[in-house]
């Protein structure tokens, strides 16, 4: 099983992931994570990508696809993978399409999140996480026990500074700009479908996926 999770910042998509990687015993692949990976252990694409990143500049898409391409050859994901934050653009996705076809491997959909924008603002700045095992909270949602504390191992939470509602509007808006165009993309091809996130538990949601998937 192959698939990839769209949708805006705050749709749940990393909750979501949580579950379905469990369920399908699949590796979650996301960009920054393998990013870091290829960092640490010093490939030759991670050395490049190092480089942009120490510089504060955004890593150019040949070196993340190649990351990813890397990624996907190792032995976990002989039985399929989840993509979170890949691809961003179409440019991505066509370089993604590429990779596919030289290596054989079939994508069997890309699930997108739609979400009211008024609940994304209040998953967003409701979102804490922990300093120490990033445990993820929403103070609205699903709060810890004790304010301010993670319930798993008592650490601290934090807000990101892009979950504060100045920026948040900037992040919908590029979301908008780059990403939602891959609907278009992935329809035309047969392979989106949508799922309204707006309303419903966690596990209510996951089944709606697992049961689009069959």
């Amino acid at each position: 099983m192959i698939f990839i999770l769209l949708g805006p910042p705050g749709a749940g998509k990393g909750t979501y992931s949580e579950k379905l990687i469990k369920f399908y015993k699949i590796p979650q692949i996301s960009t920054g994570d393998i990013l870091r990976a290829a960092v640490k252990q010093g490939t030759e694409l991670g050395k490049q990508a190092k480089d942009y990143m120490d510089k504060g500049l955004l890593v150019p898409d040949e070196i993340i696809v190649g990351i990813i391409e890397d990624r996907i050859k190792e032995p976990d994901c002989k039985n399929g993978f989840l993509l979170d934050g890949f691809p961003r653009t179409v440019a991505q996705a066509d370089a993604l399409e590429f990779i596919f076809n030289k290596n054989n491997l079939k994508l069997n959909a890309v699930i997108d999140f739609t979400v009211r924008e008024d609940i994304l603002y209040k998953r967003l700045t409701g979102r804490r996480l922990c300093k120490n095992c990033g445990a993820n909270y929403n103070i609205f949602t699903l709060p810890p026990k004790k304010e301010g504390v993670c319930d798993r191992c008592g650490s601290e939470l934090y807000q990101r500074d892009d979950d504060k509602e100045e920026v948040i509007a900037k992040r919908l808006s590029v979301y908008k700009s780059q990403t939602e165009p891959l609907i278009d993309y992935y329809k035309k091809r047969g392979l989106l479908k949508s799922i309204d996130a707006s309303e419903g538990t966690i596990d209510e949601i996951v089944q709606k996926i697992i049961d689009i998937l069959k």
